[in-house]
């Protein structure tokens, strides 16, 4: 598949492949439980520990189970993902309150000036935060680290620790349960991750609503204050930094783009780094991302509700960014044209240095040079998206409720 063109073809009526066809009878066979006590009681079972901490968490978990669970589309295979995810949450919630009783001055930690990137979702954030983190000065969260934050055994910086070969092995599951994820988004072990993860053991982020439909639980995270929330991956870098420490830390997430508020309140002291791409192609790629991986989730992947989802999804989260604009400070932050990125990549991380008065040294350069050497944009293929083929909509249309977001910045716009 490595440089391949991709067409998705079957997003509408899936051909599932053996391996895919073989999970979904398999969890037909089960029963399951999805309750909150049902997910408690394994993840104590599991790890030995049951001192959860402040249990306002329950009623978020409450509802991350009930709506896709009362979901009669929702296959018993997506059921069981969303039940071991939940477990897997809870577990890490269980470590990082035992180790924050055994070693209290984790608290004390500060996170530094941090470098921030924030901008819609498939704008080039992945490979932008992925470029600065190679620079071996910074801290950052590889994906084996952010699923499992607080070390169990024999923790190391190397692939013989067991959390990465546990990312590893599920990493090569997903590959061969969903084939095409790894052209569209790379979920590699190494690969930086994005900070939302130290969230979820605090059941918040809007990461629910990449894995189910999930509008219920849209409103309530809307209707309630993340700063609690932000606080709590706060903490989770502290640990992170408690392990490792590094100067700085380069993070990045798109959920951030509409809690400007609770991020500049959590990192004062962050440069932030706004990536802005004509919304259109996000919109597709995000729409067709998601549906492709319905196939597994969902009885009908329903082309057209993701796409209506990320049509309107997209709006609002640059109509937040835009009202609150003005919260982030001006010298601290820049904003990257995903055009210009990626014309040519090396001279705007140079130009984010700056703004992030970060010193590009000669070993920093030669850090994100071999970044790019390793990393070929399309090595696991290239998807082609298709708004009209797909989705049977005009880009125009699409593209109509967006003219706050194109007059203010000057994306060059992809899909026409």
């Amino acid at each position: 598949m490595a440089g391949d063109t991709i067409r998705i073809r079957d997003l509408a009526n899936p051909e599932l492949n053996d391996m895919q066809r073989a999970g979904l009878a398999y969890a037909d066979t089960l029963d399951l439980d999805l309750s909150v006590d049902a997910v408690l009681d394994k993840a104590t079972a599991a790890n030995g520990l049951d001192d959860f901490g402040p249990d306002d968490f329950r009623e978020r978990l409450a509802l991350w189970l009930s709506e896709p669970d009362e979901d009669p589309d929702r296959t018993n295979l997506g059921r069981l993902m969303l039940f071991n995810d939940c477990v897997r949450y809870a577990s890490n919630r269980l470590h990082i309150q035992q180790l924050l009783a055994e070693h209290p001055e984790i608290h004390e930690l500060e996170i530094r000036a941090p470098i921030i990137v924030l901008g819609l979702p498939r704008s080039g954030t992945t490979h932008l935060v992925n470029l600065i983190a190679a620079d071996r000065r910074l801290r950052s969260m590889p994906l084996w680290e952010g699923q499992a934050p607080v070390a169990q055994d024999n923790p190391t910086r190397d692939r013989d620790d067991p959390r990465w070969i546990r990312c590893q092995q599920a990493w090569e599951q997903m590959q061969a349960a969903s084939p095409l994820v790894s052209a569209m988004h790379p979920m590699e072990p190494d690969h930086v991750h994005e900070e939302l993860e130290l969230m979820l053991p605090d059941f918040s982020s809007y990461n629910q609503e990449w894995v189910a439909r999930v509008p219920k639980w849209v409103e309530y995270y809307h209707a309630h204050d993340q700063r609690p929330h932000y606080d709590y991956m706060k903490t989770g870098l502290k640990i992170l930094q408690w392990y490792m420490p590094r100067e700085r830390w380069v993070m990045k997430c798109p959920q951030h783009l509409e809690q400007i508020g609770p991020l500049v309140d959590t990192f004062p002291d962050a440069t932030f780094v706004v990536t802005h791409r004509d919304p259109v192609a996000v919109i597709q790629s995000a729409a067709t991302m998601t549906c492709y991986g319905a196939r597994m989730s969902y009885k009908t992947t329903d082309p057209e509700w993701y796409l209506a989802y990320w049509a309107k999804r997209v709006e609002d989260l640059l109509a937040a960014s835009v009202r609150d604009r003005s919260r982030l400070p001006a010298e601290r932050t820049i904003d990257v044209l995903f055009h210009e990125f990626m014309a040519d990549d090396f001279a705007m991380v140079e130009r984010i240095y700056e703004v992030a008065e970060l010193p590009m040294t000669n070993q920093a350069r030669s850090d994100i040079r071999a970044y790019l050497d390793g990393h070929a944009r399309g090595a696991h293929g290239r998807v082609v998206y298709d708004l009209r083929a797909d989705f049977g909509a005009e880009p125009a249309i699409v593209r109509e409720p967006l003219g706050f977001y194109m007059d203010r910045f000057p994306v060059q716009i992809e899909v026409r």
